[in-house]
C-alpha cells in the first residue's frame, strides 16, 4: 500500500470517530497537509506531516504508516508520531486548564453566599 485517503487516514489512526467526521473536519478546515489545505480523498504517504485542530486541541503528527482498517489503538498509535513541540504545547495547554479551574468557584452559591453577593451588589 503505497497511499491512503486522509480521511480513511485519519478515521484509521482513531483521531476521529467515524470517518464522516473526519471528512467534516478536513471540509471545515482543521487538517492541513504538509502545510496546505485538505481534502477527503486527498493521498497520505508515509513521512506527510499533518495538522489536526480538535476544538481548543492542535496536533502536528508525522505519518509513519498506512492503514485503511480501524484497529486496536496500540495499532493505532503505531501510524503516526507527535512531534515534541505538540507534545510540549498540549502539555501546557493543560496545565493552564487545570489552573483556572482550580480558582473557579467549586459550583453554585449555597443560601449564605448568595447574600452575601446581593449585599455586596446593593452596596456597589
Amino acid at each position: 500500500m503505497e497511499s491512503v485517503r486522509a480521511d480513511v487516514w485519519l478515521w484509521a489512526a482513531r483521531f476521529f470517530r467515524t470517518r464522516s467526521l473526519a471528512k467534516q473536519a478536513i471540509e471545515g478546515g482543521k487538517v492541513d497537509l504538509n502545510g496546505h489545505g485538505c481534502k477527503p480523498a486527498k493521498a497520505v504517504h508515509v513521512g506527510d506531516r499533518l495538522v489536526l485542530g480538535r476544538g481548543e486541541e492542535r496536533l502536528e503528527v508525522e505519518v509513519l504508516g498506512l492503514s485503511e482498517q480501524r484497529g486496536p489503538a496500540s495499532v493505532a498509535q503505531a501510524l503516526y508520531r507527535e512531534s515534541d513541540a505538540s507534545v510540549a504545547q498540549r502539555e501546557a495547554a493543560k496545565a493552564q486548564r487545570k489552573l483556572v479551574g482550580a480558582m473557579a468557584p467549586p459550583g453554585r452559591p449555597d443560601k449564605q453566599a448568595r447574600r452575601e453577593l446581593r449585599r455586596l451588589k446593593d452596596s456597589m
